[in-house]
């Protein structure tokens, strides 16, 4: 098994879990990864907790994607996040999940604090015969991959370059609320999303690929879209907001859950001179976010995320 926190499921994670696959298939032993509900920061240090890359149900969904045979989803406690490490391994690892091997990145800590490191686990593991691996990590461009390498990456509207390190397209959702209507108007009706949790990219205007299930079937709703996050700066508003154009698409979405997966940054957000003006640009945005989102889905050819060679070697 694996813990980690797994926030964006990169391709950091999703070598640990090749690697995982590996380990239990010479054991006969389920794959399984244990991740945390909520991040354990926001409960010992908040005011320096990291904006989620993923909800959970997204989270889960992810690691399962990648071969897993389950995803425990551990709720982080302050009596949890209190146990000295060696309690945290009998407990959770040894006696509750009975761990047989483990792999881990050279950064995992545990216990209280975040005072176990990997030299504990391994003193540990050892006389249990519990295994222990630990993987070097991922580079991509010559630097680690990691959850706050994408952090700044989506936070610089740069969800093109996050997406190479992500096994996924970085997506936001959120429940479809009335807004003010103009985009109705203006001839490019948009979702108004709220009640968002993820980290929002920088604001800009967006391709992007838009889902959303009406039934209990797989999603209804599959439409490239062209989203603007921020204010409005034509209508002086400075409230930010995120509004999607799902393009073709008619229909009532209010009170569902829209999923936007950002694909790459159009422009920046700007005030316009006039309504005309800004209609004219609108055209344009959503001719270039079809073609941006048509040329990505020429490129997805279901390629492994994690090919055999980029896969790191144990150290």
């Amino acid at each position: 098994m694996s813990v980690g926190n797994f926030d964006g499921v990169h391709l950091g994670h999703a070598a640990l879990v090749a690697r995982l696959r590996e380990v239990a298939a010479t054991r006969a032993v389920p794959a399984v990864a244990l991740t945390f509900d909520p991040h354990p920061a926001s409960l010992v240090r908040p005011e320096a907790a990291p904006v989620p890359l993923t909800t959970i149900p997204r989270r889960v969904d992810l690691l399962l994607a990648l071969g897993l045979d389950a995803v425990v989803v551990q709720p982080a406690t302050p009596q949890l996040l209190g146990l000295a490490p060696r309690r945290f391994y009998d407990l959770v690892l040894r006696d509750r999940l009975r761990a047989a091997a483990l792999v881990e990145g050279p950064d995992f800590r545990f216990g209280v604090g975040r005072s176990g490191d990997i030299a504990a686990l391994r003193g540990y593991c050892l006389p249990d015969g519990v295994g222990l691996e630990v993987l070097a990590p991922l580079e991509v461009d010559a630097a680690p991959v990691s959850s706050s390498r994408l952090r700044r990456l989506i936070a610089e509207g740069d969800v093109a370059a996050a997406n190479r390190l992500l096994t996924a397209p970085y997506r936001v959702s959120g429940r479809v609320v009335t807004g003010a209507r103009r985009g109705a108007t203006l001839g490019f009706p948009t979702a108004n999303l709220a009640e968002m949790v993820t980290l929002l990219p920088a604001p800009g205007v967006y391709a992007a690929r838009a889902t959303a299930a009406i039934g209990l079937a797989p999603p209804d709703v599959d439409h490239a879209a062209a989203v603007h996050v921020g204010p409005n700066a034509t209508f002086d508003e400075t409230m930010l907001s995120v509004e999607a154009h799902l393009i073709g698409f008619t229909g009532d979405l209010y009170g569902r859950t829209l999923h936007v997966d950002f694909l790459t940054r159009l422009r920046d957000t700007r005030r316009f001179a006039s309504v005309e003006e800004l209609r004219a640009q609108l055209a344009i945005d959503v001719s270039a976010a079809a073609d941006a989102v048509r040329r990505a889905g020429d490129d997805a050819t279901g390629s492994d995320p994690v090919p055999r060679s980029t896969v790191p070697p144990a150290v």
